[in-house]
């Protein structure tokens, strides 16, 4: 009986060192959503800002003329032939 008690309390050891393990690894990955979450959002801002700048970029530039359909362009050749 003395031995089933031995064994009973080298699990119980066994089990509270996994648990502690799983404590520090649980507080570790908490850590590391933390940071990624802050690194996510740091992030999300600038491809906000340079999506802003590029949005600004392109509203600046000229605006290209649409050229004359082909149509057109063969009607005016055959007029003036």
């Amino acid at each position: 009986m003395s031995s089933e008690f031995l064994q009973l309390a080298e699990k119980v050891t066994q089990l509270a060192k996994l648990a502690q393990g799983l404590r520090e690894e649980n507080a570790e990955l908490r850590r590391k959503v933390k940071l990624l979450s802050e690194e996510n959002t740091t992030l999300s801002g600038r491809v906000d800002d340079a999506y802003r700048r590029v949005s600004t970029v392109l509203a600046q530039l000229p605006v290209a003329e649409v050229a004359e359909a082909p149509e057109a362009a063969l009607s005016a050749d055959e007029e003036t032939a």
